[in-house]
């Protein structure tokens, strides 16, 4: 008798989950609440690059000058068009998971799940109707959504969340945004290329703030932001919102996480803004899961704790994805491996999952790609480290597309020559990352990477050349 395969939540973990537990001959039942997909297709990964390929694609008209093409119109950003395709491609996306969902013979249902007891599920539909299945191994998908301050209560209108944000019907005067990780980084340049003025408050001492960013990369971002006039404010928070007549006057303090503050950042100041922007991070998905009738462990703040190979606590249940927490990794693709893992060990596999080798995708402009260790994370844990970079002002091709901000930088050990880490900054910087993903993953050295032939004109010379530079034998740098 096949195995009952079911698994709470239809984002990237949950359905990839589903469609490997069917090709292994699972009985799959795939339960989502909302719409499938999860966080990824409905208000992260997919809606976030459709409004970033309309920002950058204003930002290519308005310097088409410097492309010998005359410009004399305006351009600006129709909202109500750009809604539209938004909703059109998401519909796209979740008609093609559908479709794989019947391919698969998965049986997809749409409802709240409930964990009445070990075995047990009950799904309850909009309408109020119940549904009861019995399983033999449970996988829990069902991510995260966002945070917000205690001072800063979301509303939808002018206190708005990272989901809210990309809800926005039309082009805000002006936008502040609380948070300068990835997810407030990404807007502060989507917003400001679409017309708003923008506000990035940061309370750690740098934007993109995580050990995952190189510092460099960090650095490069900064001065990115001040070319494009976003008002970037490190070491402060947000300490009060006071809306009068649909705007929104702020009240910014130094930050209690700042380890050295300047004169001007110990002081109390004000900043009018039409909207502001909560993204400092997100919670688990967990409530009235059931969770305590199956005695699942989670750490305090409510993250289900995992071991390597995905397994929960209690027997025959399996976390993924974002339900796992910072102390994992947050990102879609991580998500969908993580699954494909559960899968296998549901079906007696002996599967670890590896955090070691993750790339990053970051869509701010430039473009941000890192995997492996940042320069700092490796001089902490090896003596020999070589942090070798290469501008992409360097590149033929960049030139060519007039986009030389920018840089690859390569970590690597002085001795061996092994690959530590990787980290570009620049134009399609998440598309180079690939080439650098496959030669972590299959352990190259530089000196492998440097007899790859590239070719030219190409951006991912740039991956060339550094990689020459770290054998101390660089051609164009």
């Amino acid at each position: 008798m096949a195995k009952k395969i079911a698994i709470i939540g239809a984002g990237p973990g949950g359905y990839v989950a589903a469609i490997r537990a069917a090709q292994l001959g699972g009985d799959v039942t795939l339960v989502e609440k909302s719409s499938i997909g999860g966080t990824c297709l409905n208000y992260g990964c997919i809606p976030s690059k459709i409004l970033k390929r309309t920002a950058d694609l204003l930002d290519e008209i308005k310097n088409a000058g410097e492309f010998g093409i005359d410009n004399t119109a305006t351009p600006h950003c129709n909202m109500a068009l750009l809604v539209k395709r938004k909703k059109n491609v998401i519909s796209t996306q979740a008609r093609g998971i559908h479709a794989l969902m019947k391919k698969h013979g998965i049986n997809y249902v749409t409802g709240r799940a409930y964990i009445p007891g070990m075995n047990q599920l009950e799904i309850t539909g909009s309408e109020g109707g119940t549904t009861s299945i019995i399983w033999d191994k449970l996988i829990l998908a069902t991510g995260s959504r966002p945070t917000t301050i205690p001072s800063l209560p979301f509303n939808g209108k002018t206190i708005l969340s990272s989901d809210d944000v990309l809800d926005l019907e039309s082009v805000p005067e002006s936008i502040t945004i609380v948070g300068a990780g990835v997810i407030g980084c990404e807007f502060a340049f989507i917003w400001n290329s679409l017309g708003a003025e923008v506000t990035l408050v940061e309370a750690l001492d740098r934007p993109l703030p995580l050990a995952s960013v190189d510092e460099d990369c960090s650095k490069l971002i900064a001065r990115e932001m001040k070319k494009r006039k976003i008002n970037l404010l490190v070491n402060r928070t947000v300490q009060a919102a006071e809306e009068e007549d649909g705007n929104l006057t702020l009240t910014l303090g130094p930050s209690p996480f700042a380890a050295k503050l300047s004169d001007k950042e110990r002081q109390i100041s004000k900043v009018q803004t039409g909207k502001l922007a909560v993204c400092i991070g997100r919670k688990p998905n967990t409530d009235e899961l059931g969770l305590d009738n199956l005695a699942v462990a989670t750490d305090k703040a409510g993250w289900v704790i995992v071991d390597e190979k995905m397994r929960t606590s209690t027997d025959n249940v399996y976390a993924i994805g974002d339900l796992l927490g910072p102390g994992k990794v947050m990102l879609a693709h991580v998500a969908s491996t993580e699954g494909e893992i559960a899968v296998e060990n549901c079906f007696d596999g002996d599967k670890v999952m590896q955090y070691n080798c993750i790339p990053g995708a970051i869509f701010t402009s430039p473009e941000i790609g890192n995997i492996g260790l940042s320069e700092k994370e490796a001089r902490e844990k090896f003596q020999n480290v070589r942090g070798d970079s290469v501008l992409f002002r360097t590149s033929g091709k960049a030139q060519v597309l007039g986009e030389i901000a920018g840089q690859a930088k390569i970590v690597s050990n002085g001795e061996t020559g092994e690959i530590l880490g990787v980290h570009i900054a620049g134009p399609h910087a998440t598309d180079i990352l690939g080439e650098a993903s496959l030669a972590m993953q299959m352990g190259a050295t530089v000196k492998d990477l440097a007899r790859t032939i590239h070719a030219h004109p190409t951006l991912a010379e740039v991956l060339l050349e550094t990689s020459f530079k770290a054998l101390d034998i660089p051609l164009h740098s």
